[in-house]
């Protein structure tokens, strides 16, 4: 199965739905913002409207070229709902809190993106574990091809949606407060309170064959 991911500098096609009304600086085209947003996150926000009403579902994904892929549980109500109406999904970053001279004026340091679109069912072979594996990888790279392949059983409950990311917007915000003219004036410190997060120490599983040590690609992450 063949992925591509189009040419280096090719801008991001604004929609209605994508093209902001509020702090259009903070908006960026550029197609290398929105895979650096994906590249580095974790977890997406899988938002669908179903029977019952709106529902929004913390989940894993991973990206390959222009694609990303989702997967859950083949009897999971937002990956039906998913195939059926569009969906938003939504990853953020958190930088830093922006503290100003006051409250109005706080913010928050962040990089997000939105993807917007119908998502559709992988039932090609060859590219439902191509998306598995973009998930895993996603989550610890090297990890697909050190762990056990999902077997047909686990394969038979999965189900692995693709969503094109034709439609998506990305907004950044970075640097320090804006605050209103008068207020540089007041004796209040402002500024930014960056926040980093970083891995910490692998720890075993407590049913861990002895002899079995961390893997390069585990433990080399910190």
């Amino acid at each position: 199965m063949a992925f591509t991911t189009p040419p280096t500098g090719t801008p991001l096609s604004p929609t209605p739905r994508t093209r902001l009304g509020r702090s259009k600086e903070r908006a960026s085209d550029d197609r290398d913002d929105l895979y650096e947003v994906l590249d580095t996150g974790l977890i997406c926000h899988l938002g669908v409207v179903t029977d019952s009403g709106p529902m929004v579902v913390p989940t894993g994904y991973g990206r390959d070229g222009d694609t990303l892929y989702l997967h859950g549980s083949t009897g999971a109500r937002s990956l039906r709902t998913a195939q059926e109406t569009d969906v938003c999904v939504t990853v953020t970053h958190v930088d830093g809190i922006v503290l100003a001279r006051s409250t109005f004026h706080h913010s928050v340091n962040y990089r997000s993106a939105m993807i917007y679109g119908r998502a559709r069912l992988v039932t090609d072979e060859e590219e439902r574990l191509a998306g598995l594996r973009v998930l895993t990888e996603q989550l610890a790279p090297g990890q697909w091809d050190y762990a056990r392949r999902p077997n047909r059983k686990e394969l038979a409950k999965t189900a692995v949606l693709a969503l094109s990311l034709d439609e998506a917007s990305v907004k950044i915000r970075r640097g320090g407060p804006v605050d209103d003219d008068e207020d540089y004036e007041l004796p209040v410190w402002a500024g930014v309170l960056p926040l980093v997060t970083r891995w910490g120490a692998p720890v075993p599983d407590e049913a861990l064959r002895e002899g079995i040590d961390v893997p390069v690609h585990i433990g080399g992450r910190r």
